[in-house]
């Protein structure tokens, strides 16, 4: 037993693990060698690499059981710049020195079982040589499990806790292990990284992590050796990685790769010797972020003298810009910002002193201010707005920048709040907007780095809140919710919460804009409060009783907030009983928008919008543009992992048929991150009030008094509140809103009262002239910073990595003008004097932009920069030189400039990709290096030289034969240089303006390596040159100046420029412009052009026929048409080669043999209205069928294989097809090109321009516009001839020609060429019918175009196919004219079309579109439909879209049809008016009344309330009568108000018609038996009566005066009857409370209930002779309530609990009525 137990021990014994934590004894010095060196590049080998490398010995000793000391000898430090691995390490000796200093004191570290605790450094050391002692350091941190060989856990390191696996590789035969681990850098719970600039960059937390744009990973291996008295860590090596991969490419990406290797070298013994200095705690492990913020990634400054080299760095910056050196300036810019960051605040003001008074050093020094954002400018900038050192437009510029740039700290934000209170912020309303939001925004960016917001920095916010509320200032809630929107803290929700009606009660009567603002600021408290706010957005939108508008805020809110598939199915669901159509149409296209998505952000959303819209009513999508919209534009690229969405939110207001909120936005999607990149909304509010008469006194009229007394009669009508025109706006950057507005009448007369000193708008302009007449000389620039977006994280050197994006904008201009008046201006100036004045201005205007980005990768500290710098540039610079004069009297214009004399760079972009090396101690000698190698390996370079010369880097290109590209030309106006599989591109674009002594070029340089990989990201790291420039030409004679002229009216034929000999005058007296028109032709050089204009062409074709009938048909075509005589088969391709103008044979379709002895050619169309198809078979036949057979045939077709017929060929009053006469259609079409071929015959020009340049031994050169038109009743003509002015007999021309050859075509051509002749286009669009439905045809032909036509349309072509899948059109490959494109859309319903597009080879088709607008149609009223011989319908199409924003209102008989379209029954009580239509504004401008005649029940009487008239128009012995304030009119002649009240009255058809559109009523006709009623536009939402409230809200039609809806169309019309007295008038009915006569239980109990609404009953003393049944809600109280109907008109709101139908009383006898005598 005893021997049993003694193996088991000593078993137990061999098999425990050896602890393998490194050992370090007492009394010994470990002597270690020390090797690390980080390197940033491409993974290909050849390309430029920049790095670093550090060599030293490490000496490490025990000095306690836990504390160590670590000593650094011989630090080295080398960069590296070149090409890797065959460039070598580049010593930097003074860099080392600095280092070594550092080094020179020893550190101490706690170390215990492999695990490095606090570490101790000299007080003066510098964090940088701390971190890199770290990563020393960080080599120790070992984790040994004594109980496994392979295991995982989140260990601690330099980059902060993550995920660690170590493998244990244990050789106990020779004492030694081997230990690996490796760390997935991107799976860290607290992970060691700061971010600057990216607060406004959301990430998405439910993303999949598998995708990442950065990864990351180290590597480390120990060799261990190990015995009785512990382990001994002989070597160790480590290697880190970061792939960045800006387009998720995974072949593609740049990389940050470090490694270390520490290795034992000597073990010494050594005396515990005590430390002399004095070491602080430095923390942990973790790396420790300080000064990498301070340095932007620009060049390193040595800072010696702070004050002095700010000083002479703005200098610098001034005198760059001075001598237009852009690039320079804006360099010198971000020095200078980066030295603000470091001065104290003394030495800012010490500056300003210097320069506060010099205008442009003024200007520079507070753009810096704004953007060094450090706690010292922040304080500077607060200081001199409250000493008011700034002035109001310099304020307003520098305060947005300055909250948008300042870093958000404790100090930062004590300074912010003190803005809030500053005196001379809170006179201007501008500032404090600006200041309150920029607040907000700083408390947003603050909060979001910590886990609990302070109170007391959202406590100003509440302030304003709280004081804005008591004092009822709705601009100061608007700014306090916006604020707090901008700050985004869900404490702010209780306070919100106040101004929504639906928590808080007292907040309905604050104004509907407040309600909106309310909804807006939860939207960004749902990033971190999400469940809370879709509770509060879900109930205000289920909250019938607040404004549509608001509802629709509140879903936009919700559907940020990301519901769950519940909620959107709730919300789905309420939309089936939603009474609003506004809200229901918005919420189903938000709806359908996000189901179509493919944002991965946004695919639970997108999955449960696609299950909601299943739920609701397709009704929904086919509401008209009346209706509120979401349009939603965007599109993912999950292989890139980028993408953008652009959404714009259409709310449409009840009062208003346009929308009245519209907010657009853009977002922006990348690597899993969200942007909101800009927001802009526009609200508007009684817009319309603006554009009609607002100088009538409607109160001081007889309506208004009436309309008054008349509501006391109308039970709970009340008029609509009033509405001020007011425009509001708000713009929002990165999510945050910067600035909005609110302009209303005050505004505008504010702002002009302070810009000008006067509200009048003459005494304005005339202020303004004579501001421009003083001149204008000024110079201004404008520096920004963009944007800087910076992410750090440590790499295991101990150094950091940076990813950072830099930008600066330059805008500016210098401007010289001058502007001169004749005659001077009167004192009673009036603004039609400007239209009899000579305006001559000279002007010099120098308007440049820049902008600079910079973006790093790589090594940034205050000491050394290493990495990888890709800059782009963007230059526009120009000069406007001229002097204009403008004689408006006289329609003239005339400008001259100089001539080109000097090459100007218009537009240039450039990019390049650098491997940069600096540091401190050698700041002005920079290593910069190409990232592509100037010199390949196996291949002879050459310098290149540029066909056209220009400024830039030096760009090389392989000579050898074997890359030159095969087809590489060169031209004279297109000059090509281009290698294939090389690293150089380089392509020139000129276009000269000989005549202009001109020419522009466009080039494009380019040099990147899709050699080695064809990615993105090797095309970018080149260099890239892309530029316009504008160059003088030579020419004969030197040119003095560039002149454009431009002549309308009678005198232009005047200013044509004759370069050729007029030869002698006729000896006849010509007219006034017979004697030039005979020269006009010679002088545009078209008399070819028009040579043949009276000939005509007869073609013969051959026909089967099965009737007797000429062989040949005779048309007129003329020879500037391209199209056959035919419109109706549209067969007549180009023949290919043909010279337009010459006879081509025209193919002419076929009719199918066997098929009718009806049958005729295709050329022409049948009377009998025949419906042919397009689809042919090989032997050309189409085949028509009759309209007989529409519905057996067509019916079968597809919409593709119908054909177009013109109108002009349906005309039932013509006929088409004679056997003995020509067709009728050629004879439509000659009469039409019968008219003089050249308008010059018979017309003068009405415009004539002329650019010229003027020489100084030579006659003018350039180029001449002559534009004629002849406008008759039916046609219209207008031509337009471009000719150079050159001279020579062959000159270039450009002839364009369009008419209006009927009420039914247009066509128009385009030729250009030597004489027009070279090329041509032409078209036409035509109305007539496709199929059974009135369509429009557009059709395009072309003979010949140039190459780069064809070129851009093969390119457009290519993606047709993929666009019209994409949008849901259906596509069929079909063989048609090579030269020719038609599209057909038929409009098939009010609200859908039919679509076909035919192409050369492609016919793409779809049905059932839906339109915009409604057009009243009906297949049975097509013919009906067709304008007729004397109506233009291309001059109606306007008027056909006006007619979908007005309203109308008909009653013929018992159909009522309303405002908004809809359409009841009800039949009138005999002698009782009804309100037909009124205004229900606070205005009261007009009444429409309607009754029965008891005589008559067939005819009305209507009686009209407007200004102070009272209309009557009524039937009495079968003849219309009209009374006017009670005295008889005649209706034979027109009636005309006296007064100021435009009124019309006047005789149509068989009625009359009034017309007041100064009151709101566009027309009203009456006949006796029919009204309708046509309200302007601007009366939408404020009419009410039985027409309606028009504001197409369908579902609310039925509004009693009191609001509430009523059960049928009979309550309905019953309730706006005006009651009368009983006594004296002839309607014997009024509306009561009555209860129910059923025995009713309620809750179980016996009850009686009392109607909810007053029901028609007869007056006291009075029996119903007739009554119709009614439902009505009944309010219900017990049986034994005192509640007593007797002598109530009205019950106060009650719930309603019973729904019951009751008797209406429509007709009473009155035989027992008693009245008083």
């Amino acid at each position: 037993m005893k021997g049993l137990i003694l193996a088991l021990v000593l078993a137990f014994v061999e098999g425990q693990k050896q602890d393998l934590e490194p050992i370090f004894h007492t009394g010994k010095t470990y002597l270690y060698g020390y090797e690390s060196f980080i390197l940033h590049g491409l993974p290909n080998r050849g390309l430029a690499t920049a790095g670093m490398r550090l060599t030293c010995k490490v000496e490490i000793s025990r000095v306690s059981h836990s504390d160590h000391l670590l000593q650094i000898q011989s630090p080295k430090l080398e960069e590296y710049n070149g090409f890797w691995p065959t460039d070598p390490f580049t010593p930097s000796l003074r860099l080392t020195q600095t280092i070594s200093a550092c080094f020179s004191q020893a550190f101490k570290f706690e170390y215990t079982e492999g695990r490095v605790g606090s570490i101790f450094a000299p007080e003066d050391c510098p964090i940088l040589c701390t971190n890199l002692v770290r990563g020393i350091l960080n080599m120790m941190q070992i984790t040994i499990k004594k109980s496994q060989n392979v295991y995982e856990l989140q260990e601690a390191g330099i980059e902060g806790i993550c995920h660690t696996r170590y493998i244990i590789q244990d050789d106990s035969k020779n004492n030694r292990a081997t230990i690996s681990k490796s760390k997935d850098l991107m799976d860290c719970q607290e992970k060691a990284v700061k971010n600057m600039g990216m607060a406004h960059i959301r990430p998405c937390p439910t993303c999949t992590l598998k995708v990442r744009n950065v990864k990351g990973v180290v590597v480390f291996t120990y060799q261990m050796k190990y015995n009785d008295s512990g382990a001994l860590m002989t070597s160790a090596t480590s290697k880190q990685v970061y792939h960045i991969s800006p387009f998720n490419e995974a072949n593609a990406a740049a990389t940050m790769e470090a490694r270390q290797e520490l290795s034992l070298i000597d073990i010494k013994e050594s005396l515990n010797s005590a430390i002399k200095t004095q070491l602080q705690n430095q923390g942990s492990l973790r790396y420790h972020f300080s000064g990498e913020l301070l340095q932007m990634p620009i060049p390193l400054v040595r800072i010696a003298n702070p004050d002095l080299q700010l000083t002479e760095t703005l200098q610098q910056v001034v005198q760059h810009n001075k001598a237009g050196e852009t690039k320079e300036a804006s360099a010198k810019f971000l020095q200078m910002v980066q030295l603000l960051r470091i001065v104290t605040l003394d030495q800012i003001e010490f500056s300003w002193v210097q320069f506060a008074h010099n205008h442009p050093y003024r200007h520079w020094f507070l753009s810096a201010i704004c953007a060094a954002g450090a706690t010292d400018t922040f304080r500077f900038l607060k200081q001199k707005i409250h000493d008011e050192k700034l002035n109001i437009w310099e304020a307003t510029v520098a305060l947005p920048f300055a909250f948008h740039f300042v870093t958000p700290n404790k100090q930062t934000l004590e300074i912010a709040s003190t803005f809030l209170t500053c005196p001379q912020i809170q006179k201007v309303a501008m500032h404090q907007i600006i200041v309150y939001l920029g607040y907000g925004s700083m408390v947003n960016k603050y909060c979001a780095q910590i886990s609990l917001c302070p109170n007391e920095l959202l406590q100003p916010l509440h302030d304003l809140a709280t004081e804005a509320t008591s004092k009822g200032d709705a601009k100061g809630m608007s700014l306090a919710l916006k604020a707090i929107g901008n700050a985004g803290e869900p404490a702010s929700i209780k306070r919100i919460l106040k101004f929504l009606p639906t928590f808080s009660p007292a907040a309905a009567s604050l104004p509907n804009r407040i309600h909106v603002d309310a909804v807006l600021a939860l939207r960004k408290i749902s990033r971190k409060h999400p469940a809370k706010v879709k509770e509060i957005s879900l109930q205000v939108f289920l909250d019938h009783t607040l404004a549509p508008n608001v509802r629709m805020v509140a879903c936009v809110v919700l559907f940020e907030a990301k519901p769950a598939l519940p909620t959107v199915t709730a919300l789905a669901i309420s939309l089936l009983k939603e009474p609003s159509l506004q809200v229901a149409s918005f919420t189903y296209s938000h709806m359908k928008a996000l189901a179509a998505g493919r944002i991965p952000q946004l695919y639970s959303l997108s999955a449960a919008c696609n299950i909601a819209i299943k739920l609701l009513s397709p009704r929904l999508d086919r509401l008209s543009y009346r209706y509120s919209k979401v349009i939603h534009v965007g599109d993912y690229s999950s292989e890139y992992q980028a993408g953008a969405i652009w959404r714009v939110y259409l709310m449409n207001s009840p009062s208003s048929v346009i929308p009245s909120d519209i907010i657009t936005k853009v977002r922006g999607y990348y690597a899993n991150t969200a942007t909101d990149i800009i927001e802009v909304a526009l609200r508007s509010q009684s817009l319309t009030d603006l554009i009609r008469k607002q100088n009538i006194s409607f109160a001081q009229h007889d309506t208004y008094k009436t309309l008054k007394e008349l509501s006391k009669t109308l039970l709970g009508w009340k008029e609509l509140p009033p509405e001020d025109p007011l425009v509001s706006a708000y713009v929002k950057v990165l999510g945050q809103e910067i600035a909005f507005a609110d302009i209303d009448k005050d505004v505008i007369q504010q702002t002009m009262l302070s810009l000008t000193g006067s509200t009048n708008w003459q005494a304005v302009v005339k202020k303004a002239v004579e501001e421009v007449q003083r001149g204008i000389s000024s110079q201004w620039t404008l520096p920004a910073m963009v944007g800087e977006l910076r992410h750090i994280v440590p790499t295991v050197v101990g150094v950091p990595l940076e990813l950072s994006l830099c930008g600066v904008a330059l805008s500016g201009a210098a401007a010289d003008v001058g502007v001169h008046v004749s005659p001077p201006l009167s004192d009673n100036f009036r603004p039609s004097q400007l239209l009899e004045a000579n305006v001559d201005i000279h002007a010099d205007i120098k308007p440049k932009a820049y902008f600079h980005m910079i973006a790093m990768m790589g090594i940034n500290t205050q000491y050394f920069q290493s990495g990888l710098e890709f800059h782009a540039e963007f230059s526009a610079n120009t000069t406007m030189k001229f002097d204009a004069k403008i004689n408006i009297k006289e329609k003239n214009l005339k400008i001259e400039a100089l001539p080109c004399n000097q090459e100007v760079e218009l537009i240039a972009v450039r990019s390049g990709v650098y491997a940069i090396s600096r540091n401190m101690e050698e700041a002005d000698t920079e290593k910069k290096s190409r990232l592509l190698p100037m010199e390949v390996p196996s291949t002879s370079d050459q310098p290149f030289q540029s066909p056209e010369r220009s400024s830039g880097s030096e760009w090389k290109q392989s000579n050898n034969p074997s890359v030159r590209s095969k087809g590489c030309q060169q031209g004279s106006e297109e000059r090509h240089h281009c290698s294939v599989r090389g690293r150089l591109y380089t392509r020139t674009f000129c276009r000269k303006f000989e005549s202009l002594g001109c020419s522009a070029c466009f080039s494009l340089k380019s040099q990147h390596s899709p050699f080695l990989r064809n990615t993105y990201l090797q095309k970018l790291i080149g260099e890239l040159e892309g530029k316009i420039v504008l160059k003088p030409v030579q020419t004969d004679a030197d040119i003095d100046k560039i002149e454009l002229e431009i002549q309308a009216g009678p005198k232009a034929a005047s200013k044509i420029i004759d370069v050729a000999s007029s030869g002698s005058k006729e000896e006849e007296e010509p007219s006034p412009y017979e004697d030039i028109q005979a020269k006009l032709k010679k002088i545009l050089g078209i008399g070819n052009v028009f040579k043949v204009t009276n000939k005509t062409w007869h073609h013969r074709r051959r026909v089967h026929r099965t009737e007797k009938s000429p062989d040949t048909d005779r048309w007129t075509e003329p020879s500037a048409s391209l199209f056959s005589s035919s419109y109706s088969s549209s067969t007549a391709p180009f023949a290919d080669g043909k010279e337009p103008g010459n006879e081509h044979t025209i193919k002419h379709s076929r009719m199918k043999r066997g098929s009718s002895s009806r049958s005729r050619s295709s050329s022409v169309s049948s009377a009998s209205s025949k419906v042919c198809s397009s689809s042919e078979d090989h032997s050309g036949d189409r085949h028509c069928s009759g309209d007989s057979e529409h519905s057996s045939d067509q019916a079968n077709l597809p919409v593709y294989k119908f054909w177009f017929k013109p109108a002009d060929e349906q005309d039932p009053g013509r006929e088409v097809l004679n056997s003995s006469s020509p067709s009728a259609s050629g004879e439509g079409i000659s009469r039409a090109m019968s008219q003089p071929k050249f308008l010059g015959d018979s017309k003068p020009p009405v415009l004539a321009a002329i650019l010229r340049a003027i020489h100084r031994n030579k006659q003018p050169t350039g180029l001449q516009l002559v534009l004629y038109t002849d406008s008759q009743p039916m046609r219209s003509r207008m031509q337009v001839f471009v000719s150079s002015i050159t001279g020579s007999s062959s000159r270039w021309k450009l002839c364009a020609d369009a008419s209006l050859i009927n009420s039914h075509k247009v066509s128009g051509s385009l030729k250009w060429g030597e004489d027009c002749k070279d090329y041509q286009i032409a078209t036409q669009i035509a109305t007539g019918r496709f199929a059974a439905y009135p369509a429009t045809q557009t059709k395009l032909e072309w003979a010949k175009v140039p190459s780069t036509v064809r070129t851009a349309a093969g390119w457009f072509y290519s993606f047709v196919p993929e666009a019209a899948y994409v949008l849901g059109y259906s596509q069929k490959q079909q063989r048609s004219h090579t030269h020719q494109a038609t599209l057909v859309m038929a409009l098939t319903s009010p609200r859908t079309c039919d679509v076909v597009l035919r192409l050369p080879e492609l016919t793409i088709y779809n049905r059932a579109i839906r339109l915009p607008l409604l057009f009243h149609s009906s297949p049975g009223m097509l013919t009906s439909m067709l304008p007729s011989a004397d109506q233009n319908i291309f001059s109606q199409a306007t008027l056909l879209i006006a007619e979908n924003f007005k309203a109308r209102c008909s009653v013929f008989q018992n159909v009522i049809t309303t405002f908004n379209g809809v359409e009841f029954n009800y039949s009138m009580p005999a002698n009782c008016y009804h309100i037909l239509v009124q205004d229900c504004s606070p205005e009261l401008k007009f009444l429409v009344m309607m009754k029965i005649p008891e005589e008559s029940s067939d005819l009305t009487a209507i009686n009209i309330r407007v200004a102070s008239y009272e209309v009557d128009m009524y039937v009495s012995n079968g003849l219309i009568q009209l009374k006017v304030n009670g005295v008889q009119a005649s209706t034979d002649v027109p009636y005309r108000s006296n007064s100021d009240a435009s009124i019309l009255i006047s005789r149509e058809k068989e009625g009359l018609s009034l017309k007041a559109p100064d009151y709101g009523i566009d027309k009203l006709y009456y006949d006796g038996h029919r009204l309708e009623i046509q309200v302007a536009f601007w009366m939408a939402g404020k009419t009410c009566g039985i027409c309606g409230k028009y504001d197409a809200e369908n579902e609310r039609e039925f509004q009693m005066p009191s609001g509430y809806l009523a059960k049928d169309a009979v309550s309905f019309g019953q309730s706006w009857i005006i009651s009368e007295d009983p006594c004296t008038g002839a309607c014997k009915l009024q509306r009561k409370l009555v209860n129910t006569e059923k025995p009713v239980t309620f809750e179980k109990k016996a009850a009686k209930c009392l109607s909810v609404e007053p029901v028609l009953q007869c007056v006291e003393g009075c029996r119903a002779t007739r009554a119709v049944p009614v439902s009505v809600g009944f309010h219900c109280v017990p049986a034994d309530s005192a509640l007593n109907l007797e002598g109530q008109m009205k019950l106060d709101r009650k719930s309603e609990d019973v729904v019951s139908r009751v008797p209406a009383h429509t007709a009473c006898s009155c035989e027992q009525q008693t009245c008083p005598a």
